[in-house]
């Protein structure tokens, strides 16, 4: 069997191939988009079938140099520490600390949930971890970070493809459930809508520098990024030195940066553009995730695959009755608490913008719910990535 070898400027060649495959896919198969499927997963996934054919019929295989995967998986993990404002929080009000603590206690019923119901069936703890809040409310970004720590630190076999397509079935799911569980919320209480609010606007809250993208101010942030990561790389030695806990370089990373934010916010030196954090968070992400994706082993999933579906349904039956039941009545079971609650389905098993497509689709049919739109972006972009590297971090040492 032919076996091909590709450099790692050669690899993000062909994951940069393999998103625009995917972007190009997306605009033929209307249903991806609908369900939010982000481009490198599904150009990914194309070269991964296709790859696993390819292989199994001895025609060719592929060796993928993934040096570059970690480097841009700092970059985009470090730009959510330098939107983490705390003053979002007070601006925000109750109800954003109320859905940070509602999403925080859904990250750890998601972790207990999987790694009981792993040791239940005889399945390793780890998978059922895996299968929680690192793919569920983590999504392809947190798998696609984790998966390699499981794989060379706990052992665990086909942890990052395990990750990928756990975290596929959480975008799908969580886009199916979303909607009907907030229609029903809406029409069984008889709730209706309070219309447009100007109170709600996201864009006067998150502030910072506003105008066009230029390149002194994309060289500052870049640089605050590289600094965070730096210092976070010096700190992550000294850490582990002291306490017997692994804790993942990209987390240091990302308190260094919230903290640069944060000091710059109350001092007034330093103002963060969102849209050129954005920017850099953008093109880090797809091209770590198509990386990621292209180097997928799918040939490794026959081992799991019973005991994953068995805790990914489990998963999925626990969220629909937590957004119902806990969600909505905590969140002041009014019509905007059943909209975030929809939202809530697609965020905790997927991404925030499949919260977004679930809350819209809601809203298009009964009308306006400003508080969820302006509550679930702010918990979901800033927050909840905190808490969830926190809570992974602790059952992953404890296994």
């Amino acid at each position: 069997m032919l076996e091909l070898n590709l450099n790692m400027m050669q690899t993000v060649a062909l994951a940069v191939c393999m998103f625009y495959l995917g972007r190009w896919v997306k605009t033929k198969v209307h249903i991806l988009e609908k369900f939010c499927i982000p481009s490198p997963v599904v150009g990914g996934l194309i070269f991964s079938v296709l790859h696993l054919i390819l292989k199994q019929f001895g025609v060719v295989s592929f060796a993928l140099d993934t040096t570059l995967k970690d480097p841009f998986m700092m970059v985009f993990f470090t730009t959510i520490g330098l939107g983490a404002s705390v003053s979002l929080i007070k601006k925000g009000g109750f109800g954003v600390l109320l859905f940070t603590l509602l999403a925080g206690v859904l990250v750890i019923l998601q972790d207990v949930v999987g790694m009981g119901l792993a040791k239940a069936i005889g399945a390793n703890p780890l998978l059922g971890l895996l299968c929680g809040s690192v793919t569920m409310t983590g999504g392809h970004g947190t798998a696609g970070a984790w998966g390699p720590t499981f794989e060379t630190q706990y052992g665990l076999t086909g942890a990052s493809t395990i990750g990928m397509a756990a975290a596929t079935f959480g975008l799908v799911m969580g886009s199916l459930i979303g909607g009907p569980i907030g229609r029903t919320l809406i029409t069984k209480k008889g709730l209706k809508s309070a219309g447009d609010s100007d109170e709600y606007d996201i864009d006067s809250v998150v502030g910072g520098e506003v105008g066009k993208i230029h390149f002194d101010g994309f060289m500052k942030h870049i640089s605050i990024i590289f600094i965070s990561i730096g210092i976070g790389a010096v700190l992550e030695v000294g850490i582990k030195s002291v306490v017997p806990i692994n804790i993942p370089s990209y987390v240091i990373a990302m308190f260094i940066a919230a903290i640069f934010r944060n000091v710059g916010e109350a001092t007034g030196k330093l103002h963060i553009d969102k849209e050129t954090t954005d920017l850099i968070s953008d093109v880090a992400l797809n091209i770590f995730l198509s990386i990621a994706l292209i180097e997928l082993r799918l040939w490794e999933l026959a081992a799991v695959a019973g005991p994953m579906l068995i805790i990914l349904i489990a998963q999925t039956l626990m969220m629909g009755l937590f957004a119902y039941f806990i969600t909505f009545k905590v969140m002041g079971k009014d019509y905007d608490a059943a909209v975030l609650s929809a939202g809530h389905c697609g965020f905790g098993m997927g991404a925030v913008p499949n919260g977004i497509a679930n809350m819209q689709s809601v809203v298009e049919a009964f009308g306006p719910a400003p508080r969820a739109f302006f509550i679930l972006p702010i918990v979901g972009a800033f927050f909840i990535d905190f808490i969830n590297v926190a809570v992974i971090t602790v059952f992953s040492n404890f296994v």
